[in-house]
């Protein structure tokens, strides 16, 4: 039986970087595309997140202006900071790393970053013109997940997509993007009955659910393109997605690895987004 082709998430992230950074290098302006990133507490993963976003977005050219707050923040501290930063025109993204302490209130937080400089694509406004197919500026994962299908040269239009998974991150986002491309999308979560009949009918699955190896070959149609958001640390700290990729891979035809797969160009999403707020707030 043939393997699925395996999509590497991280040489496409480089393709797309590499393309970003010699356009940046051609600006005939002395502003430069600048990222804000604000992380508030003491949180490690977040930490090595945004450490990895900010060397990244260096490496091509962005630059970056790093916040780190401390666990004892205020909401109201942290709002004048955005406030601050929505105002400061040689800003031109804000990212704030979530999650964020409990002490604070995360929609509140997304609201109150400029929708023009919101560079996750989580502000209500960003989310409502992807509703509309007027897409403004959209959720990076998602954005990572099209990319990844369009590489595999199927037809998006009038396929069966399955997403399990309806955060407002990806689940959601991915459902628009994908119904505004003519795609037959289907929703499903932890309260679907019968998983299996409707994944079964999916010409492209898409996994977003926390729960490692969770769907192995038994949930996947035959030579369907399989896209794994999932990104589990396991007791041994090793890292694996949602999806069994050893069961899989001999049914799939297209399938992401994890990691090296979604995540890399997740980034890569996010520095083109910031890109994108530049070149519309200097009306290049």
């Amino acid at each position: 039986m043939k393997q699925a082709i395996i999509l590497d998430g991280q040489q496409m992230a480089q393709e797309l970087n590499n393309q970003l950074k010699a356009k940046i290098s051609d600006l005939k302006t002395s502003i430069m595309p600048t990222l804000a990133t604000i992380i508030v507490g003491d949180n490690e993963a977040s930490h090595i997140y945004v450490a990895n976003k900010n060397k990244q977005a260096n490496n091509v050219g962005i630059q970056t202006k790093a916040f780190y707050l401390t666990s004892d923040t205020s909401e109201n501290e942290l709002l004048k900071l955005i406030t601050k930063l929505n105002q400061d025109e040689s800003v031109h993204g804000i990212l704030v790393q979530l999650p964020l302490p409990k002490s604070i209130n995360e929609q509140t937080i997304i609201e109150a970053i400029d929708a023009n400089k919101d560079v996750d694509g989580f502000h209500p406004k960003n989310l409502g013109l992807l509703m509309l197919n007027k897409p403004n500026t959209v959720a990076c994962t998602p954005l990572a997940c099209l990319h990844l299908i369009k590489q595999t040269n199927c037809q998006i239009s009038g396929a069966n997509v399955v997403i399990i998974g309806r955060s407002n991150i990806v689940g959601k986002p991915l459902a628009a993007l994908l119904a505004n491309l003519d795609a037959t999308v289907t929703i499903c979560h932890a309260k679907t009955k019968n998983l299996k009949t409707h994944t079964l009918s999916a010409d492209i699955l898409i996994v977003a659910i926390g729960n490692p190896r969770f769907i192995d070959e038994s949930y996947v149609k035959e030579r369907a393109v399989v896209i794994d958001v999932g990104i589990n640390r396991l007791a041994n700290k090793t890292i694996c997605g949602d999806v069994d990729f050893a069961k899989v891979i001999d049914k799939a035809s297209f399938l992401t690895p994890v990691p090296k797969g979604v995540g890399p160009l997740t980034i890569a999403m996010l520095l083109q987004n910031t890109w994108n707020n530049y070149t519309k707030q200097l009306k290049l």
